[in-house]
């Protein structure tokens, strides 16, 4: 079933079950993908709204990150729990180990050698790991102290 099919009938089922968090956070999703869908002239396939969920995802954990900085624990915790309902629509997570060994492949087949080639890397990484839900900050962490290690 597709994303936007699964997430619509999801948000049917926490209205339903009077599930305000959940319904609040799906309907967050479904104004998103709505939103991308007018922006694209085929409408949103799973691809599309994988990135789109990427995006929430991201801005989830940058609001909790703020809102703990600023002492607003509350509010951190609801952001978390929003993230936590966008990452069960997401494909599985790729290992730390799989994200090592394509930051190794692509190192190695760009031969680069300092930050310069930095954002190669990371392009060919994120090719390499296509289709799967790469935590960008840590990729990112990771191909820095690669590139920046003698």
């Amino acid at each position: 079933m597709p994303i936007v099919d699964q997430i619509s009938r999801d948000l049917t089922e926490a209205m339903k079950a009077r599930e305000a968090e959940r319904l609040s956070a799906l309907r967050m999703v479904k104004t998103a993908l709505k939103m991308r869908e007018t922006e694209l002239p085929g409408g949103v396939d799973d691809t599309e709204a994988i990135k789109v969920l990427n995006t929430l995802l991201k801005q989830r954990r940058d609001a909790a990150e703020q809102f703990r900085a600023g002492g607003r624990e509350e509010m951190a915790l609801k952001e978390e729990n929003e993230a936590v309902i966008i990452q069960s629509y997401l494909p599985a997570s790729v290992s730390e180990a799989d994200m090592a060994r394509a930051v190794e492949e692509a190192i190695a087949e760009l031969g680069a050698s300092s930050m310069k080639d930095m954002g190669a890397v990371m392009k060919a990484v994120r090719a390499k790991l296509e289709g799967k839900t790469v935590d960008g900050k840590a990729l990112s962490d990771m191909v820095k102290a690669k590139l920046s290690s003698p």
